[in-house]
């Protein structure tokens, strides 16, 4: 069974926060999301290498729409104008910040 979204809401009001079909929640903080959005604009398709910059990203950047994306991922308008990233359901638990999927290597 791959985990999918059961629902997903803000978490104050930058971040974004996901509770699971298995009962797991994840909060992800704005900024390091944005940092890991993985469209062709902010990743070279080539070589995987990053072209986002932290500094030319602002800091209080968050989240001001999101959608879903078949059934596979959402797609998030940011404050700073940008959305053209899809993040896949499996991208987003592997992203999980929680100590719990930082200890299981998640």
């Amino acid at each position: 069974m791959h985990p999918t979204p059961k629902e997903i809401t803000r978490a104050g009001e930058h971040d974004v926060k996901i509770v699971w079909n298995d009962g797991h929640e994840s909060v992800f903080p704005a900024r390091p999301l944005r940092l890991a959005c993985p469209c062709a604009a902010c990743v070279e398709e080539m070589t995987g290498r990053r072209l986002l910059q932290p500094a030319n990203l602002p800091p209080d950047v968050h989240p001001v729409g999101i959608q879903l994306v078949g059934r596979y991922g959402i797609q998030i308008r940011w404050s700073d104008g940008h959305d053209t990233g899809i993040y896949t359901f499996e991208v987003l638990r592997q992203l999980c910040p929680c100590e719990a999927c930082a200890r299981r290597g998640l």
